[in-house]
């Protein structure tokens, strides 16, 4: 009886982590979904002024965090290797335009940071997280190829060394 039991535990974990894995995936071939949304600047940013490029999508919890901070600058510091590989960086959060604002000031960030503050976009992407009455983006990132589909999701994105793994797998990625 206990072997039985320990059977269907393995099962059922080897199921639950295989459908995570489809989940993942779920992104790779879809059309991304538009958005319009204002940068730090008030300049309003869509999906197509970004056709016939390659664009990096990075959607991050909260302006001023520590993780947060980490991961935009090292995006900041790595955009003349990203503009090599012809790509462009969007940061994502459902903060507003004046705490992108000061966010983008207080790190000199070179790229444009979306207020999402209608969670529109987060919701589309289905990056948005809520804990009672607290929402935010998860901190996941997606590549969006020149015509506009999604080649690459990360759904489990390290704030430290995620810019790298991008810049690692975009040669392959524009390849395909």
């Amino acid at each position: 009886m206990k072997k039985r039991w320990i059977m269907r535990f393995i099962f059922t974990l080897m199921l639950s982590l295989s459908s995570l894995s489809l989940f993942a995936d779920e992104w790779v071939g879809a059309l991304a979904p538009n958005f319009s949304l204002k940068d730090q600047t008030g300049k309003i940013h869509q999906l197509q002024d970004y056709q016939g490029q390659w664009l990096v999508v990075y959607f991050y919890p909260k302006d001023k965090t520590p993780g947060c901070t980490t991961e935009a600058k090292n995006f900041r510091d790595s955009l003349a290797e990203f503009s090599k590989l012809h790509t462009k960086i969007v940061g994502v959060s459902i903060d507003s335009v004046e705490s992108h604002k000061e966010f983008s000031q207080m790190h000199d960030l070179n790229f444009p940071i979306l207020a999402d503050d209608e969670k529109k976009m987060s919701t589309n992407y289905k990056t948005l997280m809520s804990l009672g009455p607290l929402s935010f983006s998860k901190r996941e990132s997606f590549v969006i190829d020149p015509m506009g589909n999604i080649v690459k999701h990360y759904p489990d994105v390290n704030a430290e060394s995620h810019f790298q793994q991008i810049l690692n797998d975009l040669p392959a990625l524009q390849k395909l």
